[in-house]
């Protein structure tokens, strides 16, 4: 008996050695859109000079483009989301990507100690050049999440006629007003629930944090609903990453070396040049699509710099139901505001 038993082990253990070998260098892709004129595509494009990972998606690929420029720094959306963008995917082309040293776009013999943000922003100009031609369109529009609205609103103020307008989703701002507009609410939804040690925790950072020198704790954000409402952001990654085809078990070691590289030297970067006083107008559309609840990048921060931003035309748009997390939280109302204003765009 025992030696079945043994038996039995060693072969179970065989079986989950492969399947973890499998999994760590099957080949991936994205799954096929059924229509004629669709597109869907997922592979390393060459970009200012490195390969960057790209896919695009649509139904038809005459609907307007979307580029999505992803935050974090390092947090590539790849994995997970085509759970919330189907809906998108009928009335538009949709381009993610993962940036220089982000996710799939990471690679382990290259040198990243020259990155800035303005390198990603001269990587996302030709990304547009490449999107646009390949798809035979003159102008896309542009959206920025979290982090990825550094770079956009950088990229849309460099070079407006490539963009029909700029949307920020969780628009970064005034970096200490953000943080402190976080740390101010966690602290009060920390005392409300009875959690004193995490208020005194808050309390101690109170000075780094006005002198920009540090953060409200993600962790505590997100434990008191200032990041999501409605969905599980940290479980969509990790299910992504199991089930879902983009990205295999080096894709996720890719993806975690990229934060570990590009993470803290750009959100240092990004405290010491805040965008609000970099950019101070668009000449193209703006759109902050912002939730209520969102406390990694205030709600009250973005109002205050789209209030001070000068544009043709500007919309601050809030979501009732979200907090960081608008475009998936509340996606189908997102993709029925998006073909509201921007589905005319579709080429002819």
């Amino acid at each position: 008996m025992r030696r079945r038993i043994m038996k039995i082990c060693r072969r179970s253990l065989l079986i989950i050695i492969v399947i973890v070998a499998v999994k760590m260098i099957f080949p991936t892709w994205t799954p096929r859109i059924e229509g004629k004129n669709s597109i869907s595509e997922l592979g390393q494009v060459e970009i200012n000079g490195t390969g960057h990972e790209v896919m695009i998606r649509g139904v038809d690929r005459n609907n307007p483009i979307i580029i999505f420029v992803h935050g974090g720094p390092g947090c590539s959306e790849i994995p997970y989301v085509r759970k919330y963008q189907e809906e998108l995917e009928r009335n538009f082309t949709i381009v993610h990507y993962d940036q220089r040293g982000s996710g799939k776009s990471y690679h382990f013999f290259e040198d990243y100690s020259n990155l800035t943000s303005d390198l990603l922003v001269d990587d996302l100009l030709e990304l547009t050049d490449y999107v646009r031609k390949k798809l035979g369109q003159d102008k896309v529009l542009l959206i920025g999440h979290s982090f990825g609205t550094y770079i956009g609103m950088k990229a849309a103020a460099k070079a407006p006629e490539k963009y029909i307008a700029y949307v920020g989703i969780g628009q970064v701002a005034n970096t200490v007003q953000s943080e402190m507009d976080s740390l101010n609410y966690t602290a009060v939804q920390a005392k409300q629930a009875g959690n004193l040690d995490d208020v005194e925790r808050l309390e101690l950072l109170r000075g780094s944090i006005e002198r920009g020198e540090d953060a409200t704790p993600r962790s505590l954000v997100r434990m008191y609903g200032g990041a999501a409402r409605l969905i599980d952001e940290n479980r969509d990654y990790y299910t992504g990453f199991l089930f879902n085809p983009e990205y295999n078990g080096l894709d996720v070691i890719r993806y975690f070396r990229g934060i570990a590289v590009s993470q803290d030297v750009l959100l240092k970067e990004e405290r010491e040049n805040t965008i609000s006083r970099i950019v101070d107008r668009l000449d193209i559309p703006i759109y902050f699509v912002m939730g209520k609840y969102d406390y990694m990048t205030s709600v009250n921060a973005a109002k205050l710099y789209f209030d001070a931003l000068k544009a043709p035309e500007k919309h601050f748009v809030l979501f009732e139901k979200s907090a960081h997390y608008p475009q998936f939280e509340e996606k189908e109302q997102f993709a029925k505001w998006m073909n509201q204003h921007f589905g005319h765009f579709k080429k002819n």
